[in-house]
């Protein structure tokens, strides 16, 4: 599956078939939740919220390609990511686009 931050597909003429979605909550555990709160004491980049956003949109984003692939999708263009706090240590990602077939 093609997936694209842009409007169109040079070369090919497209269908579009609806907008598509993944979305995950993703939390971590008290253990390195307490350790973020102690990093933020004397500053820097918090690992482990680096890398639970960054599996969460791995997570959104394999949920919207399994759903473009349901509709017979060739590809996902204009895709946008979105990031929200739900509750103390966790977040929400959404990944979203335009599922297309080529024509």
């Amino acid at each position: 599956m093609l997936l694209l931050n842009i409007d169109y597909i040079p070369g090919k003429t497209l269908e579009p078939l609806g907008l598509v979605k993944g979305t995950v909550v993703q939390s971590k555990n008290f253990g390195k939740d307490f350790m973020a709160g102690m990093k933020t004491l004397v500053g820097g980049e918090i690992v482990g919220y680096t890398e639970m956003l960054t599996e969460a949109r791995q997570i959104a984003t394999k949920r919207m390609v399994d759903e473009a692939a349901a509709m017979g999708a060739d590809a996902i263009i204009n895709i946008r990511y979105g990031s929200s706090a739900v509750m103390q240590g966790a977040a929400e990602v959404i990944a979203y686009g335009t599922a297309v077939k080529y024509q």
